[in-house]
């Protein structure tokens, strides 16, 4: 199995790329009837997302929106250059390029659009964009985070990375940050286990690993909270969104409408690889749910 705790590392490879301006699709974002800000939506089949402006011949990988959906970020890798942190940002009703940086780690930003978490680190938003790396403090210091998530009351879900890999807890009591446990059995399953993604009000977690029963490489799992306040079963999210390769990574818009992952199709070089940010309709989660 090529997993993605690998990726940014392999993608590293001498290589050739092109990135085929063409493809671009957007529109204006002031079409309110065919346009989500500004992006041709998809239906119930995963497509690729903003194909020429995020999705490209290159190698496009750990793609989110902002809460306020005005700003997306991902990593691209070109040609014989280190992996970097892009930002693009709606403006006039247009998506341009605000940030292009070197790879400090997984991009998730918080609820309240405050902060970018960055694994065990984090920036503030400022007037002039995103203040320098602090550190989340002593209790995530020698936790070595991929990705963490966080809920509107603060909730910090997150990995450890590994072979195995674990999904780990942290919660606010009384403005106190409690310390980092593994957050449960439903969640221990499988090898590669990473990327979590816990909703705003908490109702669900979505995260992946490679299972033998999956699809084929690592798959994307989701865990509804129950009425006890338990984590429900880890469901596949199923044939339509999981595939042969690594489909990791997800994460859903802030309004709940669609659900953004990236698959991962890794060659013995650059050329023979693909990775690509995808979207599709988040009914496919409720679906799930309703079952």
């Amino acid at each position: 199995m090529k997993k993605n705790i690998l990726l940014i590392m392999a993608l590293i490879l001498v290589t050739s790329c092109k990135t085929d301006q063409s493809k671009n699709q957007q529109i204006n974002a002031s079409d309110k009837e065919n346009s989500y800000y500004g992006f041709n939506p998809p239906g119930m089949t995963p497509e690729l997302f903003a194909p020429g402006i995020v999705s490209t011949d290159n190698l496009e990988v750990l793609g989110s929106f902002s809460p306020n959906l005005d700003e997306f970020y991902f990593k691209r890798q070109l040609k014989g250059e280190p992996s970097k942190n892009i930002g693009i940002r709606l403006e006039n009703g247009k998506w341009i390029q605000f940030m292009e940086e070197p790879n400090s780690g997984e991009i998730a930003i918080a609820p309240d659009n405050t902060k970018m978490y960055l694994g065990n680190k984090y920036r503030e938003r400022t007037a002039s964009g995103w203040s320098e790396p602090k550190s989340l403090g002593e209790l995530y210091e020698e936790i070595p985070i991929m990705r963490l998530t966080a809920s509107k009351i603060g909730t910090y879900v997150f990995d450890e990375r590994d072979s195995i890999g674990t999904i780990r807890i942290s919660k606010l009591n009384d403005g106190i940050r409690e310390e980092p446990e593994e957050i449960g059995e439903v969640f221990s399953s499988g090898t590669y286990i990473s990327h979590p993604f816990i909703a705003p009000d908490e109702s669900y977690i979505i995260w992946d690993f490679v299972h033998e029963d999956g699809y084929g490489d690592s798959d994307l799992y989701i865990s509804f909270r129950q009425e006890d306040d338990s984590w429900g079963p880890a469901i596949n999210m199923g044939e339509d969104i999981n595939s042969e390769f690594e489909d990791i990574y997800g994460s859903v818009t802030s309004d709940g409408k669609y659900f953004i992952f990236h698959r991962i199709d890794l060659g013995a070089t650059y050329d023979e690889s693909s990775a690509n940010v995808y979207w599709v309709d988040a009914e496919t989660i409720w679906r799930l749910k309703n079952n």
